[in-house]
């Protein structure tokens, strides 16, 4: 009885470590997804706040600079900018963004990875000068960090140099839009993007729940100035290592909040609600992606008739769906375009090109999806009854 007892258990483990093995491949193979996911926002972030860097705490630290976060309950807050420890040598820290999605503001996650990607061409500061990273490299394991731009103890930190770095003194900390950064992905950021990517390590994720948590740092108690800018080390919000702002980024007044403009998670690539008006009374960003185009307001038909109501409703998913189609349809070729840009390692011209293509494509379909429905609504209203003359007489 002993020996087919302990076959069954060998296969019990070896069945473990099968199920482990795949579970883990599932893993690497998900990981650049996270990043998809978010919250989107009917009104945008403020502007960022000046701040001083604190002092690197020691070698392998990789600053992570500060951003707007938004919580339903208390609108936006500040993260502050931190030191974190790379979760590997070599790895490099893109910093998340807020971009324009066509209907809201979208929050892309930022990620640990071997190159640094697109982070909305946002001018965080610090080395983030809106592409790429100036503030060090990595060699030989270990990180040499450029005096330049970041805040380093040379008697506690011996990998250094010093490189000149143009900075753009723009403190706009959201992507497209009305009065957003107009910046779009290089190729090579593309390619970062696709690479094997780890989320925020356990430090961070608890420096976020701190300032969250945090109601001096919600920017309607702030207006755009937080006292806590910056951190030496990730949660640490009191003592020396804690710098405020000098001065907001600009004037900041929370809207009031209602229900169409509180924030919500969704996936971000599949935002697709109606466009809503902006508080200035002006039409939101126009698409730039089949895929930003906001999804049409669908109305039923109403003319008292049901034979006549029934007919207009398939009338109209007809043309919904050919509609639906055409976007489909698009929205491959552009995506298509985007891989051949990537495996053809095109200049950035060549790729401003395509964008500018892309963008005349899409306004274009909209403009005549528009002008479909518009015609169909006109087609499928009621007809006014005819109006009789006052004076209490019959109609003649």
């Amino acid at each position: 009885m002993n020996e087919p007892a302990e076959g069954f258990s060998m296969k019990i483990k070896s069945s473990i470590r099968s199920l482990l093995l795949v579970m883990g491949a599932l893993l690497c193979f998900a990981a650049p997804s996270f990043a998809q996911v978010g919250i989107s926002v009917s009104f945008g972030p403020p502007a960022l706040p000046v701040y001083e860097q604190p002092v690197c705490p020691g070698d392998g630290y990789i600053w992570t600079p500060g951003y707007w976060a938004y919580e339903d309950d208390g609108g936006y807050y500040w993260v502050p900018g931190t030191w974190v420890e790379a979760p590997q040598p070599g790895y490099l820290w893109t910093p998340g963004y807020w971009g324009w999605g066509g209907s809201a503001f979208l929050f892309h996650a930022g990620y640990w990875g071997p190159t640094v990607g697109f982070y909305g061409g946002i001018n965080y500061g610090f080395g983030y000068v809106g592409h790429g990273y100036e503030g060090g490299y990595w060699n030989s394991g270990h990180f040499y960090y450029n005096r330049e731009v970041t805040n380093v103890n040379v008697t506690v930190v011996h990998n250094v140099y010093n490189k000149t770095v143009i900075v753009n003194n723009t403190r706009v900390s959201y992507n497209g839009g009305n009065g957003g950064v107009e910046a779009r992905a290089s190729a090579e950021e593309e390619r970062a993007d696709r690479e094997r990517h780890v989320g925020p390590v356990a430090a961070q994720t608890q420096h976020v729940e701190e300032a969250r948590r945090n109601p001096e740092l919600r920017a309607s108690a702030n207006q755009g100035r937080p006292p806590i800018a910056a951190t030496q080390r990730p949660a640490e919000f009191k003592g020396n290592g804690v710098v405020a702002a000098r001065e907001a980024g600009g004037t900041y007044k929370a809207p009031e909040r209602t229900e169409n403009n509180a924030g919500h998670a969704e996936n971000n690539t599949a935002a697709r609600t109606e466009a809503p008006a902006r508080a200035n009374g002006e039409s939101p960003a126009k698409p730039t992606h089949v895929k930003d185009i906001p999804a049409a307001t669908r109305t039923a038909p109403n003319t008292g008739n049901p034979a006549t109501d029934k007919k207009y409703q398939a009338q109209q998913d007809k043309m919904y769906a050919k509609q639906d189609k055409e976007r489909q349809q698009l929205q491959s070729k552009q995506e298509a375009d985007h891989q051949k840009l990537a495996a053809q390692k095109a200049t950035d011209a060549r790729t401003q090109q395509v964008e500018q293509k892309h963008t005349q494509q899409t306004q274009q379909l909209q403009q005549r999806h528009e002008t479909q429905q518009k015609q169909m609504a006109a087609k499928q209203a009621p007809r006014p009854e005819p109006s009789h003359a006052s004076g209490g007489g019959k109609p003649k």
